[in-house]
């Protein structure tokens, strides 16, 4: 473990900088950490007077991210949180401007260039695709993944990230692929606070880095505490780097190679963070870097204050420790600059911050101010004593917000609900189209907006030859998978047991003996890591696939699958894409542990994936087809009972192609509208023998995708036949059946169609029991589907269908 000390002399006897070149470089890096510490200041101020509504900043972490940004070259990656700011200022990432425009949350991309008003301050991003949603090269640019708040939550898709480099260093197939990588000479670099070590994502990527070597340098910024909660209680031996002893490479080269530093030495920040870039890049063995010593001046953030829980002995210590005032004592000392001139350089560092702040406010105003004059003109035609109230209270707002401008406009509206004029005419006009406006300015991109788009491949059948095989499912998917690794080196498919085995399943089997382990390979069991692995490969140009081994074990990854990889389009405005595709299996499973069905889970957490639930594997192939042609991230939960059912084998395996979204009637019916997916949809196929003996028809609707959602409305035109709906589904109760009743009854307005109360039939409460019987009183059965149908049509035809019981 290596350790520096500020007080080694600076020896430039083999440096080819000049003195005079010397000094200006350190001076430049002052400047720069004055002006991060003003604007933190500053930026504090702007929430506290409610210009802002929140901040978060890096005061305190200058000088180790200013060392850190030295080493940042074009093609490396960034995959940090929100005290970097300072790191963004010296690498080009953001800027003054650019910061202070995302913390008044202003909504032109031109201004907040990381997110385009969508994310809190010091959440920052670097645009991958161009306005086509074409990549761009990344290796003219330095990379940073769009941020995101989830503490230590960066930590997993370095994972993929740094095996990116590995996979283009090693993978002569994919040298065609230099825009995204030089050889695999990228550096990842990952920082997260002391405080998020203590969480299980921390620990699972550490292990899984270790076990891959990846290039990657983790910097953990160490100011002592976690907001209130100190070292001694968040972390063994209240140091983080003796906690990680047992990952420091050995004689044989495995492990990590850790450092340590303290966070107010600037020569020695800038040595170890030379070393640490040199060793990954160069030998893929991967750096950690513990930054102790650092302070927090202002507290976590803009809602508290830390002088409620630190000591004045700690206070004091950290004025004394504060970075910036170490590197300008030393400064001095060392006859570098005189106060003299470090006062000069602070004030004209103050006054820039100032500049830059005050034309952010400017420019976000006159975002604003367009959308107001427009409002008040329309108001102002209006000749009646209804608008006179709103409109001068509007007018009397010194600095209207939207909020404030689109509320008056929407009361007047509704005062007027009985007024014709066509001064009103007109402001509902202008109404409708600045909804559109303001849909583009905070809820588009949460799926691909462009030609990539998985909305834009059209459906293709399965052909058939006439003596087409009867296989086992598991087999028609084995022929798909092998089908499209033939046709794109870029695939790339992991997880547990997937390698070697070709899956529990053997969805891959024999595929790793014919493309090799570099693209199809085994993992260790760790659901955030896989995800995060597959995530940092598809924002580097692959196109992964990551298999969960159970539907069940998703809820391990959902951090990252939520957090991270579901909000990744909507959080950068469409400037970052990642199309992962995630592999797994349940629904319709035996025991409580690998029983569940959580689908409301996942509708919930998972808005901004495509969630594909293919009845067989027929139709699971025609979603990997669609997706793989796109660059939408989707989830396929494949049938765990339907790997070994007969199937016929398509002649077109790997190519034709099943729209999503697209619902299907599966069977026609006039009675009862039956909707349902996956395994469940073969129960109520079951069910319609006995019902059709009892005179009942149902029409099965298969609804594919539970998102996006039946989107040409195939359920609603059903009911308009049968005017009954039946959901079956083996989610809990109001779990995804709500969903699906949400959508049908209100989104597609299918209430107006409908004769009976509509019926859901889901599984109980509560997870199945092990074995047959346990899942028989458990989950919807072929029995309860042909009883719940015909309760419906008693409450028709009690004479017909009289009760049974």
């Amino acid at each position: 473990m290596s350790g520096t000390n500020l007080n080694v002399p600076v020896d430039l006897s083999s440096s080819k900088l000049s003195f005079d070149d010397f000094r200006y470089i350190i001076l430049d890096d002052y400047k720069l950490a004055v002006q991060s510490r003003y604007v933190s200041l500053l930026g504090r101020k702007e929430v506290l007077t409610g210009k802002a509504k929140f901040g978060i900043f890096g005061d305190g972490k200058e000088l180790a991210q200013i060392a850190l940004a030295k080493v940042f070259q074009n093609g490396d990656w960034r995959s940090g949180y929100y005290r970097d700011q300072t790191f963004a200022f010296a690498s080009g990432i953001s800027s003054i401007y650019h910061f202070f425009s995302q913390l008044y949350a202003n909504p032109n991309l031109e201004a907040d260039i990381s997110s385009g008003g969508r994310q809190m301050v010091a959440h920052f991003s670097k645009s991958l695709v161009d306005k086509q949603g074409n990549w761009v090269n990344q290796t003219l640019q330095k990379n940073t993944v769009s941020d995101i708040s989830t503490t230590g939550g960066q930590m997993s898709r370095i994972m993929g990230l740094g095996l990116a480099s590995k996979l283009y260093r090693t993978n002569v197939d994919l040298s065609y692929l230099d825009y995204f990588s030089n050889q695999g000479n990228e550096v990842v670099f990952c920082t997260v606070g002391n405080a998020s070590t203590s969480e299980g994502v921390f620990w699972e990527t550490m292990n899984a880095a270790g076990v891959k070597q990846i290039p990657v340098v983790i910097s953990v910024w160490d100011d002592g505490y976690g907001i209130s909660v100190p070292n001694e209680i968040q972390t063994t031996k209240a140091d983080i780097s003796e906690a990680l002893r047992g990952f420091q490479r050995d004689h044989k080269g495995e492990g990590f190679e850790i450092f340590k530093v303290r966070g107010w030495d600037y020569p020695g920040l800038c040595e170890t963070y030379e070393k640490a870039a040199k060793i990954a890049r160069e030998q893929h063995i991967p750096c950690f870097v513990h930054v102790t010593e650092l302070t927090q001046p202002l507290g976590h953030s803009s809602s508290g204050s830390h002088e409620r829980y630190k000591s004045h002995e700690r206070l004091d210590w950290e004025k004394e420790y504060d970075c910036n005032v170490k590197m300008r004592d030393w400064l001095v000392e060392a006859g570098i600059a005189s106060p003299e001139e470090l006062e000069v350089i602070e004030l004209e560092a103050k006054k820039f911050v100032r500049e830059e702040q005050r034309k952010a406010w400017t420019d976000y105003r006159k975002t604003i101010q367009g959308d107001f004059e427009e409002a008040i003109a329309l108001l102002l035609k209006m000749d009646n004593e209804i608008v006179e109230l709103p409109l001068k209270t509007l007018q009397s707002i010194t600095e209207a917000s939207l909020k404030e401008i689109y509320s008056t406009v929407r009361l007047v509206l509704r005062e007027l609900r009985f007024k014709s004029s066509p001064e009103k005419d007109e402001l509902i006009r202008w109404y409708k189209k600045q909804q559109e406006l303001n849909r583009q300015r905070y809820n588009d991109n949460l799926f691909i907006e462009n030609q990539n788009s998985a909305f834009n491949i059209s459906g293709s059948s399965p052909e058939y030859e006439e003596d087409a095989k009867i296989v086992d499912g598991r087999e028609v998917l084995n022929a798909c998978f092998e089908a499209n690794f033939l046709k794109d080196d870029r695939l790339i498919a992991f997880g547990e047991d997937v390698g070697k085995i070709g899956d529990v399943n053997q969805g891959f089997a024999g595929l790793q003996e014919k493309f090799g382990d570099l693209r199809i390979f085994d993992t260790g069991i760790r659901e955030s890591a896989i995800i995060g692995k597959g995530l940092g490969l598809a924002l580097r140009g692959l196109k992964p696939i990551a298999e969960i081994q159970y539907l069940d074990y998703l809820i391990y990854a959902m951090p990252v699958l939520s957090d991270d990889l579901a909000s990744l389009s909507y959080r950068s405005k469409g400037q970052q894409k990642a199309p992962l595709i995630i592999r797994t299996r349940g629904h319709r499973l035996e025991g409580i542990w690998h029983s569940g069905s959580p689908m409301s889970l996942l509708l919930g957490g998972l808005r901004g994936l495509h969630i594909c639930v293919p009845r067989n594997m027929t139709q699971a192939a025609g979603m990997y087809n669609t997706l793989l042609k796109s660059d939408d991230p989707a989830l396929v939960i494949e049938c765990l009972n339907g790997y070994r059912l007969k199937e016929k084998m398509p002649c077109n395996v790997g190519e034709f192609t099943v729209q999503l979204g697209i619902a299907e009637v599966v069977r026609s019916g006039s009675d009862i509208t039956v909707v349902s997916y996956g395994s469940t949809l073969r129960i109520v196929q079951e069910a319609t023998l006995e019902l059709e003996k009892i005179g009942i028809s149902i029409e099965i609707i298969d609804i594919q995708c539970l998102q996006p959602f039946d989107r040409t409305q195939i359920c609603a035109q059903s009911l308009q036949k049968t005017n009954r709906l039946l959901i079956v589904d083996e989610d809990v109760p109001g779990g995804a059946s709500a969903f699906i009743l949400q959508q049908i009854l209100e989104t597609q307005e299918g209430y107006f169609h409908l004769d009976s109360q509509p019926r859901t039939l889901t599984a109980k409460a509560h997870r199945p029991p092990y074995g047959s019987d346990g899942d028989y009183f458990t989950k919807p059965s072929v029995d309860d589907v042909v009883e719940i149908a015909y309760q419906i049509m008693t409450e028709v035809n009690p004479q017909q269908y009289p009760k049974i019981y």
